[in-house]
């Protein structure tokens, strides 16, 4: 179990992401050859993008795990359906896509405005939900590779045209989107032909409405829930857009959450690895075991975080190869330091999904989604762009940790978390980073030990123990 934890979670981490992971190593490069504004106008872009993602599923992505789950004999008859209506919704939603992105696309490109819509729409039409789907179906069959060998060669490529484009072609921000535009026409097609031939999930166009409702009735309510992690992670940059923050100042923060990006690229891995393994927990009716998992989980995610965090001002330094972008560090440990949230919310959350527990989620996500929203339309104005970082580690340390509270959630536990043990233990390592930051390189050193050998240790300890739920 232990082994097949941490192999999946570093195959989902480095394969469906690997242009984003695989990105940092060429910042040296092209950071040469980019500007704040670069970084602004993609920031911006990405952002509004982002905030419309969500509608691309409607939440059914919950029906596709539960039917696989709950009818083994006839979740690819549910499957089906549910593709056929996806294509058809995903022609609107990219109508949709397009024109928000046309009204958005700040002055410094407009220029380019139609063929950014083109790079960044012609995707999400063409082929429809079809990652989704087939990523989800590897998942549930806990076969990693059968996203990762497909995505891999996408990022390599990603990376080669990267630098191609923007440190040969001096292209810009445009750059980005053609290298995504690329990456993503390729990942779509290595997923439609096993999906469509080898495995045999085809759209059905004469979808069943009765079915289609039913599974809307169960997955509208997780919208908001989905809808939180882009007011968490994306929203400020939208905000700061509306409160006339400068374009090179957008740029500087999106630098600072370079590392945020990354680090909830590997959150999001964790939670597709550990899902099914939870899940195996909660239909054995063993919840310490569940527990158990999630404890580990977020035992190294703290010593990783703050071992990055640790060492931020140095790699800033040797990635960003401009000296007024590296500056931007100190943002970087709050924004690393927030994303240690992750394991903890997965552990009260997996247990309400499993449930079907779906309208009580909102409590908890869209409420620390709004509550970004609220701090950062307070604190932007007054404080600058500097502000959304430390908006983000209170509003993800709110989602990780409130769900433990909800009443639902204690009526459904057999196991204790002990929650304000865990988010403590994240403030005070939070602040010993942000202090420790400026330290010499033989203090650094030395914690960096002391915490992987800590790490070491307390895998060899409880190896043994989750070779049991294996």
């Amino acid at each position: 179990m232990l082994k097949k934890l941490f192999s999946h979670t570093a195959i989902y981490g480095l394969a469906p992401h690997i242009s984003k992971i695989a990105s940092i190593f060429i910042l040296p490069i092209i950071t040469k050859d980019l500007t704040a504004t670069d970084f602004g106008v993609n920031g911006i872009v990405i952002a509004f993008i982002s905030a419309f993602a969500v509608l691309s599923t409607l939440g059914l992505r919950l029906i596709l795990v539960n039917t696989f789950y709950k009818s083994p004999g006839q979740y690819k008859w549910a499957w089906r359906q549910l593709y056929g209506f996806l294509t058809i919704w995903n022609l609107i939603y990219g109508l949709v896509l397009a024109v928000v992105i046309y009204f958005v696309v700040p002055d410094a490109a407009r220029e380019n405005t139609y063929m950014i819509i083109f790079l960044s729409v012609f995707p999400v039409v063409f082929f429809g939900p079809t990652s989704h789907i087939c990523s989800t179906y590897f998942q549930l069959k806990q076969k990693p590779l059968g996203v990762g060998v497909r995505v891999a060669l996408s990022g390599l490529l990603t990376i080669f045209l990267n630098l191609y484009t923007i440190s040969y072609l001096k292209m810009g921000y445009m750059g980005w989107f053609w290298s995504s535009f690329i990456a993503g026409v390729l990942s779509n097609l290595s997923y439609w032909i096993p999906l469509n031939r080898s495995i045999g999930i085809t759209p059905i166009f004469n979808f069943k409405r009765r079915f289609i409702r039913n599974s809307l009735r169960i997955a509208l309510p997780v919208i908001p829930h989905y809808y939180s992690s882009y007011l968490l992670n994306t929203s400020d940059r939208v905000l700061m857009k509306f409160f006339n923050v400068s374009i090179p100042d957008i740029g500087k923060y999106n630098v600072a959450y370079t590392f945020g990006n990354h680090l909830q690229t590997l959150s999001t891995a964790s939670g597709l690895a550990v899902g099914p393994l939870l899940n195996e927990r909660y239909r054995a009716g063993d919840d310490r075991g569940a527990r158990n998992i999630i404890f580990l989980l977020q035992a190294v995610f703290l010593c990783g975080t703050f071992i990055l965090a640790l060492w931020m001002k140095e790699i800033f330094a040797f990635l960003i190869r401009n000296e007024e972008l590296s500056q931007m560090y100190h943002l970087g440990v709050i924004i690393v330091m927030a994303y240690s949230y992750r394991p903890m919310y997965l552990g009260a959350n997996s247990k309400l999904f499993y449930a079907e527990k779906t309208k009580i989620l909102w409590k908890v996500t869209f409420a620390a989604g709004i509550l970004s929203v609220l701090l950062n339309v307070l604190l932007i104005p007054l404080a600058g762009y500097a502000a959304a970082a430390y908006v983000t580690f209170v509003s993800l340390m709110f989602m990780g940790y409130a769900g433990f509270f909800l009443k639902v959630f204690k009526q459904i536990n057999n196991a204790r978390f002990y929650p304000l043990r865990w988010l403590s233990l994240t403030i005070l390592l939070t602040a010993l980073a942000a202090f420790a930051i400026e330290a010499g390189w033989a203090w650094k050193v030395l914690i960096t030990f002391i915490l992987s050998l800590f790490a070491f240790v307390l895998w060899r300890k409880y190896r043994k123990t989750f070779d049991r739920y294996g």
